[in-house]
């Protein structure tokens, strides 16, 4: 898939000498230092770079694991979806990161169980699953890399499952819209998403915030009005 126009990252990739191609790999995975030259020239030629525009699927559930990526630009999002349709955003992986569900798959030789889908215009690498066990098994500050993504990764998927097991829907909401800032855009189907709820019952919400002058509501718009009311909806002191 080619770069979508616009990205300017990627162009900015695409254009760069296979040196520098590499230092910036090796800016954002520290841990591939130790490569042999000939195995990180192999990675870091220009043919390997992968462009995938937002909205694209990167890997589907029950399709097989065939490498580790390392995202160079963009955002990757990790879905998890029901036999209803319905859909709940696991984490995020930016560049520097990766996949916790990648290397789960990589190391148990077991077929994807999430979805991963480029959030916006997206570069990255793909490091071959041989090369992946490799350095797993004799590359220490590789090793280190990996296993601190699933500490950060278990964490936060506790997180989500104390969120989703303990919190009301509407003080999740109030949570999530507070990171955002003060100018959202966004729709209700994008926020349902990634709360594990549907539409209707997440543009009743915010219809109901919106009467409460907590926000306001635009076209793919919401505006925090009510920063300190919404922030007590979070914590549950209303």
């Amino acid at each position: 898939v080619g770069p979508r126009p616009g990205n300017r990252r990627t162009d900015r990739l695409m254009n760069t000498p296979p040196e520098d191609f590499a230092h910036s790999l090796l800016v954002l995975y520290p841990a591939l230092r130790s490569l042999p030259a000939d195995q990180l020239a192999a990675l870091c030629q220009k043919t390997a770079l992968r462009t995938l525009p937002a909205g694209a699927q990167l890997f589907t559930e029950q399709e097989n694991c065939l490498g580790f990526p390392l995202i160079l630009a963009g955002t990757i999002k990790v879905v998890k979806s029901t036999a209803a349709g319905r859909e709940m955003l696991l984490y995020r992986v930016e560049p520097g990161g990766s996949c916790i569900i990648t290397s789960s798959c990589l190391l148990g030789h077991s077929p994807y169980s999430a979805r991963g889908v480029a959030e916006t215009p997206l570069s990255l690498l793909i490091l071959p699953g041989s090369l992946f066990e490799r350095l797993l098994a004799g590359n220490s500050l590789f090793r280190d890399f990996v296993f601190h993504l699933f500490a950060e990764r278990i964490a936060e998927l506790m997180q989500l499952v104390e969120e989703v097991a303990f919190h009301r829907l509407d003080q999740r909401l109030a949570k999530l819209l507070l990171a955002r800032g003060a100018s959202i855009r966004t729709t209700h189907q994008a926020l349902a998403e990634e709360l594990g709820s549907v539409r209707e019952i997440v543009s009743r919400l915010l219809k109901g915030f919106a009467e409460q002058g907590l926000v306001t509501l635009g076209r793919e718009q919401i505006s925090v009005i009510d920063r300190q009311g919404l922030k007590e909806l979070a914590d549950n002191r209303r």
